[in-house]
């Protein structure tokens, strides 16, 4: 959610990891900052730099600049819909705030979302009728919903210090989100009508941006070091996947990233693998 910034001294590698397999590919390796993968059901995947959206094809990994119309202040909050019919973009307004808009993914045809804002976009429901959004509202950083067909915002967290990163579970019974509380960054997860808030994760290290697997049976997240503030880029980070079925947390990486590395879903939609943008100095 911060502006977009170039690395002088950076490269971004594009790395996928199969959790079948348990080993790591680097697809592409760039001088330009790239963030936030989402992965397309054709083998595409889907990254943002310098507000612009690009494609990366898994079988001749270049970026190709994806056309989003007026649409040229991204950050680095988007994805796509269930279907695989529909871009869900962020943009930066002239006062700088985030708005969200959908776009037809082979046409540049977009309608706002969002009328309240600064609303950041970061998951879509399975039957991609909702929603789900980091907000600011009446100066407090909240977790909303959506409804596409009634175009009406529900808010669903308050109490937080902080909150970020929903995506909702594939089955779509949760959405899981950091927040903080207590001066802890964990993760948690609630029911679409706001219902059943759960704490998932307690401990000291700083946890963010939850992504439940497309098979419902584990969940990706990153850890910073403990009294890290905020998500910032260029820190050693730990990509981590909570087991669901014995509530055991695994180590998969540690690596230098952060801020753009999984800010958004990043799955494959078999649930095998998944995409994040590691730095190299």
């Amino acid at each position: 959610m911060d502006p977009q910034i170039k690395g002088n001294v950076m490269k971004y590698k594009l790395v996928i990891f199969d959790t079948r397999l348990s080993c790591f590919e680097t697809l592409l390796t760039t001088d330009r900052l790239i963030e936030a993968p989402n992965w397309h059901s054709n083998d595409t995947i889907f990254v943002n730099s310098d507000g612009l959206l690009f494609e990366i094809d898994l079988n001749n990994p270049v970026l190709l600049l994806h056309n989003t119309g007026e649409l040229t202040t991204l950050n680095n909050d988007h994805g796509i819909s269930p279907d695989g019919t529909t871009l869900f973009l962020s943009n930066n307004d002239e006062n700088g705030n985030s708005v969200i808009f959908q776009k037809d993914i082979n046409t540049t045809n977009c309608i706002q979302i969002t009328n309240t804002n600064p609303s950041w976009w970061h998951g879509v429901s399975p039957d991609g009728q909702t929603i789900t959004y980091t907000a600011l509202r009446e100066r407090n950083f909240c977790i909303c919903t959506f409804d596409l067909s009634t175009r009406t915002e529900n808010v669903l967290t308050n109490g937080f210090n902080h909150t970020d990163g929903p995506d909702f579970s594939a089955d779509g019974r949760w959405i899981w989100f950091n927040g903080e509380r207590g001066g802890e960054m964990n993760l948690w997860r609630i029911h679409p009508d706001g219902t059943k808030l759960s704490q998932m994760t307690s401990g000291p290290t700083v946890d963010w941006f939850p992504h439940p697997s497309p098979s419902d049976d584990a969940v990706l997240f990153m850890s910073y070091a403990p009294g890290t503030k905020g998500h910032p880029r260029q820190k050693h980070v730990e990509l981590k996947l909570l087991n669901l079925r014995n509530r055991k947390i695994t180590v998969i990486k540690k690596f230098f990233g952060g801020q753009g590395s999984i800010n958004v879903p990043c799955w494959d939609p078999k649930g095998h693998r998944f995409a994040y943008v590691e730095l190299q100095s």
